[in-house]
C-alpha cells in the first residue's frame, strides 16, 4: 500500500464491484482483537510520561535537558494519535533546547531536524543538520539524518555520498536507508532485499519499535511487488508487538479493500482507527473507498472531515500532495491546486513534486505547460505508478500512444498499489 495513496474520488469513473472475487488473505480473527481495545496502554504510558517531565521541568526549569525529554514525549505522543498539536508542541521544546545550548548541541539540532522532515519542513531540517555536521558530535548519526534530507529534497548525489560515507551491511540503519535508495531507484527486489536484512538485525535486538518500523516498511514493500500474504502477515507482526498501531491497521484495511473487494469492511476497520488517531489523510481513504462503493453521501461527508481538518495551519505543508490531487478534481479550486503545487516544487523540486504541478496544470486545461514539465523533470526520473499514470494520461491528451503503451502495462502490474477506482481508467489509456 502506498502511504500516499491515490485521490481519484470526484474525477473516478465507477468500477463495478461485481466481479469475481480474488483469493481471501485476511481473518478477521487475526486482527479483530486489534480493533476491540479497551485502552490504549501505549497511550497511557505516554502521557503519564509527558506528566512527569512536565513536573520536572516545573521544578527546576534551568534544567535544560528536561526540554529534551519532554519534546520526546510530545513526539511520542503525536506517533501514537495522529495530533498535530503534539508535534508542534515538541518542535517548540527543542526550539527553547537549541536555545539553551546556543545551538552547539548536535544532538538537539538532529532532534529539532527531524521534528521538521515530520513537518515536511524539509529545507529548515537541513540547516540544522549542516550545523550539526560542523559540530561533528556523533558525525555518523548527523550523516544518516543528512541523507534522509538529501533524498527527500531531491539533491540525490549528495544523497549518494552521505551513504557511502557509513556504509556497513551490518548495520540497520545503513540497511534502512539502503532499501529506500533501492526503491527510489525503481529496484524493488534490492530494496526488499535490504528491508528483509534489516528485520532480521531488528529481530535480534530487544527493541520493539524497530522491529515494528521494519514489519510495516517490509509489509509495504511486499504489498508493492504483488506478494500479499506477506504483507499481511507482517502488518499482523506489528500489530503483535502494538496493537494500536494504525498504520499497521490501515495496511490491512488496504488489503481488504484493494485486493478482496470488501469495501464495507475496509471502511469497518477504518472507522475503529480514526476514533483514536487523526491523521486528516484516513479521511480521503475512507472518502475513497466510498467513491467506490458509490456512496456519494459517505464520500461527501469525508471530504468535508478531511477538508475542515487541514484548515487547521498548524499543518504547514504537510498536505500538500493530497491537497493538489484533491482540488486539480474540483473545477473551482483547480487555480488553488496549482499554486500548491508549485509552493511544493520550491519546498523539494522532486519529480514528484513536478508531478503534481504537471497534473494540477493538466486538469486546469494548460496541456501544453503539462507536457513540458512532464519531459523536462518527470519522464524517466521516477518509478512511481500514480506518478506513470498522470504521465500516461498527459501523453494520451497529444496522441503519444508508442508512449503511452509500455506505461499501461506497468500500470496494469501495479493496480493492487493504485486501488480499484483506477482499473478501468488505466484499461481506458
Amino acid at each position: 500500500m502506498n502511504s500516499l495513496y491515490k485521490i481519484v474520488l470526484c474525477c473516478a469513473i465507477i468500477v463495478s464491484s461485481c466481479t469475481t472475487p480474488p483469493k481471501k488473505i485476511t481473518d478477521t480473527n487475526d486482527y479483530n482483537i486489534y480493533l476491540e481495545l479497551a485502552q490504549n496502554k501505549a497511550l497511557q504510558a505516554a502521557k503519564n510520561d509527558n506528566e512527569f517531565w512536565k513536573q520536572k521541568l516545573e521544578t527546576t526549569p534551568n534544567q535544560f535537558p528536561y526540554l529534551g525529554k519532554l519534546a520526546t514525549s510530545y513526539s511520542n505522543l503525536f506517533e501514537i494519535t495522529g495530533k498535530i498539536s503534539y508535534l508542534k508542541q515538541a518542535e517548540n521544546y527543542l526550539v527553547q533546547a537549541n536555545k539553551a545550548t546556543e545551538q552547539k548541541d548536535a544532538g538537539y539540532l538532529r532532534a529539532l531536524a527531524s521534528n521538521y522532515i515530520s513537518q515536511h519542513r524539509f529545507k529548515e531540517a537541513l540547516q540544522q543538520l549542516t550545523k550539526a555536521e560542523l559540530i561533528g558530535e556523533n558525525l555518523e548519526a548527523t550523516q544518516k539524518m543528512l541523507f534522509d534530507a538529501h533524498l527527500e529534497l531531491g539533491n540525490y548525489k549528495l544523497a549518494q555520498g552521505y551513504l557511502e560515507m557509513f556504509k556497513d551491511f551490518s548495520d540497520f540503519d545503513y540497511l534502512i536507508r539502503l532499501s529506500k535508495w533501492s526503491d527510489h531507484k525503481g529496484n524493488l527486489d534490492a530494496a526488499i532485499k535490504y528491508m528483509e536484512k534489516a528485520k532480521s538485525i531488528a529481530e535480534s535486538s530487544s527493541l520493539n519499535g524497530i522491529k515494528q518500523w521494519s514489519y510495516t516498511n517490509l509489509a509495504d514493500f511486499y504489498g508493492h511487488a504483488g506478494k500479499i500474504e506477506a504483507s499481511y502477515t507482517h502488518y499482523l507482526k506489528a500489530l503483535e508487538l502494538n496493537p494500536n498501531d494504525a498504520y499497521a491497521k490501515k495496511g490491512i484495511a488496504w488489503i481488504v479493500y484493494s485486493h478482496e473487494n470488501n469495501p464495507d469492511e475496509a471502511l469497518r476497520i477504518l472507522n475503529t482507527v480514526t476514533t483514536t488517531f487523526f491523521a486528516p489523510d484516513y479521511y480521503l481513504l475512507k472518502a475513497e473507498i466510498a467513491e467506490y462503493k458509490q456512496d456519494i453521501a459517505l464520500k461527501n461527508e469525508q471530504l468535508k472531515l478531511y477538508k475542515e481538518a487541514v484548515k487547521d495551519t498548524s499543518y504547514g505543508d504537510m498536505y500538500n500532495k493530497f491537497n493538489v490531487l484533491l482540488y486539480a478534481c474540483e473545477k473551482e479550486n483547480r487555480d488553488e491546486a496549482i499554486m500548491i503545487a508549485k509552493t511544493e516544487v520550491d519546498n523539494r523540486p522532486t519529480p514528484q513534486s513536478y508531478d503534481l504541478l504537471a497534473w494540477a496544470e493538466f486538469k486546469n486545461g494548460n496541456l501544453n505547460g503539462a507536457l513540458n514539465i512532464v519531459e523536462n523533470h518527470i519522464a524517466d526520473k521516477t518509478f512511481e505508478p500514480e506518478t506513470l499514470y498522470h504521465i500516461a494520461e498527459i501523453y494520451k491528451a497529444f496522441g503519444k500512444y508508442e508512449k503511452v503503451k509500455p506505461l499501461k502495462e506497468e500500470l496494469l502490474g501495479s493496480l493492487y498499489e493504485l486501488g480499484p477506482t483506477m482499473k478501468e481508467k488505466i484499461e481506458q489509456l
